[in-house]
Order: structure tokens, then sequence, then C-alpha cells
């Protein structure tokens, strides 16, 4: 693929030094061979998601949203992605678990693809405060394919999350 594909990240983690670790991997990401152009949101906070619904005893979540220019495939995108997870200490023990840094790929282009190993758009991110909120900020006339405006699918969650300063 020669021409660059406008894909949009969302990045965060709630274990160490979050912020620290988000920094490093949008480093990581513009380092990385095939991305160019990586603008990141404002960040935010919220508390921790389990499958079983918000979990206050677990440490919260910063989180963001990346817009990015790449020239990789979408599976490539995410082997890349993976690699700078494992790179800063994630490790895969349970489905939604705490993370020292998690990045998803939400969009890329227009690109609808459902695989058992990548959903593109992201299949929940229509519904997460911690991914509409700051997307909206970064992005007001934004639009989440199959959903509509980023804005205003972020506008009744805008209570679930908070600016970092």
């Amino acid at each position: 693929m020669s021409e660059p594909v406008r894909a949009v990240l969302a990045i965060g983690g709630n274990l160490g030094k979050r912020r620290k670790t988000i920094r490093s991997g949008l480093k990581a990401l513009a380092e990385t061979k095939g991305i160019s152009k990586v603008v990141c949101s404002p960040l935010v906070e919220s508390s921790a998601w389990t499958e079983e619904g918000i979990d206050v005893s677990k440490p919260n979540y910063m989180n963001g949203v990346v817009a990015i220019l790449t020239t990789l495939k979408p599976k490539d995108l995410l082997t890349e992605i993976r690699r700078i997870e494992t790179e800063h200490g994630r490790i895969r023990l349970e489905r939604w678990g705490s993370r020292t840094l998690d990045i998803d790929i939400i969009t890329y282009g227009d690109v609808l693809k459902a695989t058992k190993e990548l959903t593109i758009p992201h299949p929940r991110a229509f519904e997460r405060s911690f991914v509409l909120v700051p997307w909206s900020l970064l992005e007001p006339d934004a639009i989440l394919p199959g959903y509509g405006s980023v804005a205003e699918l972020a506008e009744p969650l805008k209570d679930q999350v908070w600016l970092v300063e």
C-alpha cells in the first residue's frame, strides 16, 4: 500500500505511570515504519471497566484518541500495535484486565472488516465514553462509520470521564 490511510486509534492504560507510558507509546507509534502524522487528543480519566461493568476497586484509566496516517495494512498495523503494547509491559492474561498500555484500532479509512482477530470499526467504540469524548475533542466533526457523529454519540457520556490537566 503506497497511499497513506487515515486511522484513528484509542490509547490508554491504568497501571504504572499512565501519562508517561502513553507518551512513550505515542513516540513508539511515530517511530514505527509506515506510520506518520501522529496526533493525540486531550487525555481523559475514567473508572475501570470490566465485563461486569464499572469496577471502582481497580485503578482509573487514562485514555486518549490518536489520529495517524499509515501505509500499513490493518493486520500489519495491529501487529505493530501489539509489539508496542508488549514493549510497554502489556501482559494479556485476561480480557478486560488492567494493563500498562492498550492501543486499539477504532477506524481505518472507510474500511469495514470483521475477522476473528480484528473488527473495524471497533465494535464497542460507539458506547465508550473514553473513546468518544477525547475523539470529539480532537475532531469535532468526526464520524464513526455505522453510528454517526462522534460528538453526538459523546454528548450523553461526557459525565463518565474527566479531562486530565
